[in-house]
């Protein structure tokens, strides 16, 4: 907001200032032509000075001179034409009385000199007047505010170039108009109350609309100064308009946008805090922790900082969203730092504070805040964070509790368990005969190692180290019985997924071995191709058991019926340093192409006999571990699934 020019404290505008320099009346004739009016003048005055009888200060004459001289605005031209002026009464003097002559003559000749010096000085004095005017009036007319001049009675008499830009009439058309009508001034108080105030005091500062010449209202900082002649009466006022539409306006989007976030900030069902985390910002500068990965190696070294960063990221401000989640019941009774929320067990604020290391805008994560009454409840959270360059170390936190959504999920879980429960004792329904041979078989080999013992003792003497071969042999076949309905017992098991590390290879032929006997049966010759030290695997032993077992079953239907040779071809191998790959590829007659697409959806199945569940249950699992199931078929080329499975060590949900 500019201040209204300063004047000159000796100058008192005048309400008729002039637009621009030099613009006074008799500045109007050509400098060129007073200069030779002058001398012209000058001249006749010295010879009717010098060649007539005249009696008279004749000399006197000689100011006129000056004082036209003086439009030129030129001090030289002053001093010159006054000078001249005394020299030429002088000379005339010399001439007409001589230099010793001393009478009524020598006093009229000194009051000659004197009104040629007077005028003189005056002419000087009224210049730099002129000057001193002629400068402020280009100053109020250079501007970037707009400035005009009123009588007392409203009547426009200065009106600037910048109030000609903006409101858009010229000095013509606004001279001599009535500045409230022409502008349709609207004040923010009664005119009479601010005329007062203004004669009262001398000024007065407000905010006013005025509309322009095309009808454009404008919101205007107003400043009025009143001016008053040599005895103190008002004359005139002085206004200066700072035009603040678009600061006002955006004052006003900022105010609505203020109001906006509030009401989101309050009235939104997602929890929300204000942090500052200033504190954070500069305890990291000081220990020179602003990179990433500085501050990850120091983490490492020094865990306890993780605790220290909780305590001193300070809680501003939550809505009452949050307020009820955390248990506060008022906002204003909300916890004073983050440490309060979430405890010395979180484990994903380290996460968060790379995060904010790095510069991320934003970082997601899952963990528990520790409600008031001590009870733990699951939340998803997003913390928005300031740029680098942001003054504001205001730090947005949403929080949405996930209590509902676990409960919903771990429901979700258990029924996926059961059905896949289900789906495990459909299958051993089907190996009904191979589980029976593979009973059998010890079972057979303890009656013989039995019967054989019993011999070897009614033998005269006894042969007890045969007695001992066999009742070692009766005791292995024992436990390999033991081991073989261990294995059925689990894979009926209804007990909750448990991942754990895996010798891959060991599964597969723990699943190969359940279904050994089917596969006889249906003269379906199997290949195992095993990569030597194949990494570890994170996952549920038996739930990676049924998605073998059911790929496996389903490959020998596929070629049941089929006269050629029916083989199977489940190969193991990592396809980089993170996966593992698990192929099942049969000889069948393949999948017709519009069944591809379908043949993971829960239902869908191209046997009259078949749920349609298990290939649906298969890809569950599968994803659950973190891992893909896919198919590839070419129809009369048989067709091949790919199990694919992370090595690395992640946390799998079940």
């Amino acid at each position: 907001m500019s201040a209204p020019p300063r004047l000159h404290p000796n100058v008192r505008p005048h309400p008729s200032l002039p637009r621009h320099a030099g613009v006074a009346a008799r500045g109007s004739a050509s400098p060129g032509l007073l200069r030779t009016s002058a001398v012209l003048l000058m001249l006749g005055i010295f010879l009717l000075d010098t060649f007539t009888t005249l009696e008279g200060a004749v000399a006197v004459l000689y100011v006129v001179a000056v004082l036209l001289v003086a439009g030129t605005q030129r001090r030289g031209d002053i001093l010159m034409a006054a000078s001249g002026a005394v020299l030429l009464t002088v000379v005339a003097y010399a001439d007409s009385h001589g230099l010793e002559h001393v009478g009524s003559q020598t006093v009229r000749a000194f009051v000659s000199l004197s009104a040629i010096g007077i005028a003189a000085l005056l002419a000087l004095q009224n210049q730099s007047a002129v000057r001193t005017l002629s400068a402020q009036a280009t100053l109020l007319d250079v501007s970037h505010d707009m400035i005009f001049v009123r009588d007392i009675g409203g009547g426009i008499t200065f009106w600037n170039a910048t109030a000609e830009s903006v409101y858009g009439w010229s000095q013509a058309q606004a001279l001599g108009r009535n500045a409230d009508d022409l502008l349709g001034t609207r004040y923010p108080d009664h005119r009479e109350h601010i005329e007062q105030s203004l004669l009262a005091t001398g000024r007065w500062e407000g905010v006013l609309e005025q509309v322009t010449r095309h009808g454009h209202t404008l919101v205007l900082d107003s400043r009025w100064v009143l001016q008053r002649d040599d005895k103190g009466r008002a004359t005139g006022v002085l206004e200066t308009h700072t035009d603040i539409t678009e600061r006002k306006a955006a004052y006003a989007a900022l105010v609505r946008s203020e109001r906006r976030f509030r009401r989101m900030f309050d009235e939104s069902r997602i929890g929300v805090l204000q942090q500052d985390w200033s504190a954070v910002r500069a305890e990291l500068d000081a220990r020179g922790l602003c990179d990433a990965d500085a501050l990850a190696v120091h983490l490492l070294e020094h865990p306890e900082l993780v605790g220290q960063m909780r305590r001193i990221a300070r809680i501003d401000e939550v809505n009452p969203a949050f307020a009820a989640m955390f248990g506060a019941g008022d906002p204003m009774s909300a916890p004073a730092s983050v440490q309060d929320v979430i405890g010395d067990a979180d484990r994903t604020f380290a996460a968060a504070l790379l995060a904010f290391a790095r510069g991320d805008a934003f970082h997601e994560g899952e963990t528990e805040i520790v409600r008031r009454d001590g009870a733990r409840a699951p939340v998803l959270f997003t913390i928005t964070f300031p740029s680098a360059e942001d003054s504001d170390a205001s730090v947005l936190v949403f929080v949405v509790d996930n209590t509902e959504r676990q409960r919903t999920q771990d429901a979700l879980l258990l029924a996926q368990t059961e059905l896949a429960h289900a789906s495990r004792v459909s299958t051993l329904g089907e190996l009904t005969a191979s589980i029976a041979h593979e009973v059998n078989q010890p079972l057979m080999s303890v009656v013989t190692y039995g019967e054989a013992g019993m011999r070897w003792l009614r033998r005269d003497p006894p042969d007890l180290h045969e007695v001992d071969t066999a009742i070692t042999r009766i005791v292995s076949e024992g436990r390999r019985a033991g081991e073989i309905v261990a294995r059925i017992r689990a894979f009926l098991g209804k007990a909750p997924a448990r991942h754990g590390a895996l010798d891959i290879a060991a599964t597969v032929e723990d699943a190969a071995r359940l279904v050994q006997h089917e596969l006889v049966r249906g003269n379906v010759e199997l290949h195992l191709e095993l990569e030597p030290q194949l990494p570890v695997v994170r996952g549920d032993r038996i739930q990676l058991q049924q998605v073998l077992v059911n790929l496996m079953m389903n490959a020998s239907q596929a070629m049941s019926g089929q006269a050629g040779h029916r083989r199977l071809v489940v190969s193991v191998g990592c396809t980089d340093e993170t996966r593992i790959e698990i192929s099942v590829a049969d000889t069948g007659a393949g999948i017709a192409s519009e069944h591809l697409e379908c043949l993971f959806d829960p239902f869908f199945t191209t046997r009259p006999q078949g749920m349609g569940m298990g290939l649906a249950i298969c890809r569950t699992i599968a994803e659950a571990h973190g891992g893909r199931l896919t198919v590839e078929s070419e129809p009369g080329h048989g067709a091949t699934f790919r199990l694919s499975l992370s090595t690395t060590p992640t946390d799998l949900a079940a």
